[in-house]
Order: C-alpha cells, then sequence, then structure tokens
C-alpha cells in the first residue's frame, strides 16, 4: 500500500477514535437515513443516533427533535454529496438559531480524506475493508 494510503487510513481511524469518544461522552450525532445510523454502529461509533431523512421528516421536524434533546452540543454527519452539504448548511443554521452548538468538523475532517471515494456516511464501512485489505494485500 502507498504511504499516501496507509497516511489517510491512520487519519481516518484517528477521526473515529475522537468521534467514538464524543459518541460515549453523550454527544448525539445526526445522519441522514438508518443506513447511515448503522454505518456508523458498524464503525463502532454508538451513542445517539438521530436521522433527519426518515419517515418524511422535514429539517424544521429534525431540528425540533434535536431541540427537544435538550442538548447543548450536535455533532452533524450528513452525506458528502450536494444534498448532503446543502443539508448541512441548514440544518447548522437552523439550530444555531436555537443556540444548540453544531459540530460539523469530524463531517469536515472525513470528507476532505474520503470524498472523492465515498458520497455517504453508509459507504465508509466497504470503504475502509477495501483500504485495509489492501493493505493486508
Amino acid at each position: 500500500m502507498s504511504t499516501q494510503l496507509k497516511s489517510r487510513l491512520e487519519k481516518i481511524d484517528d477521526v473515529l477514535a475522537k468521534l467514538v469518544e464524543q459518541a460515549k461522552s453523550g454527544k448525539p450525532m445526526v445522519v441522514e437515513g438508518k443506513k447511515d445510523a448503522h454505518a456508523l454502529l458498524a464503525l463502532g461509533v454508538g451513542g445517539k443516533v438521530l436521522t433527519v431523512k426518515t419517515g418524511g421528516k422535514s429539517f424544521l421536524q429534525a431540528t425540533a427533535e434535536i431541540e427537544s434533546l435538550g442538548t447543548s452540543e450536535v455533532i452533524l454527519l450528513l452525506d458528502f454529496d450536494r444534498r448532503g452539504r446543502e443539508g448541512t448548511k441548514r440544518l447548522q443554521q437552523n439550530l444555531e438559531r436555537t443556540n444548540t452548538k453544531v459540530n460539523v468538523q469530524f463531517w469536515r475532517d472525513l470528507a476532505s480524506l474520503v470524498s472523492r471515494d465515498v458520497q455517504c456516511i453508509e459507504g465508509l464501512p466497504a470503504y475502509l475493508a477495501t483500504i485495509q485489505q489492501k493493505q493486508a494485500g
């Protein structure tokens, strides 16, 4: 495996390790759908995960649901495609109006590392498995 690919894998592992810590501390994460939530579990990221695009929820309904948790901070992990970027921006604006601190740093870090190869959170486990196979092979 190239040193560049190895370095990328280490950086992704580092971001995920920090995400696991945030989840353990009780910070809720927001993803688009159920498959994204399952992908986080497959990556070892447990904790409270909310989905914003299930059951026909609007962004306002999702904002109200997040606000009802009474949490001071939420981590946004929407997809890396155009709709995900737009959704992240809209949700961030809506939540900041409710004085909820919005953490998009994990999303930015992951997007910078994988967005050329992966468009959605649900694709991360397969992507990492592929990289690890290349490393082992």
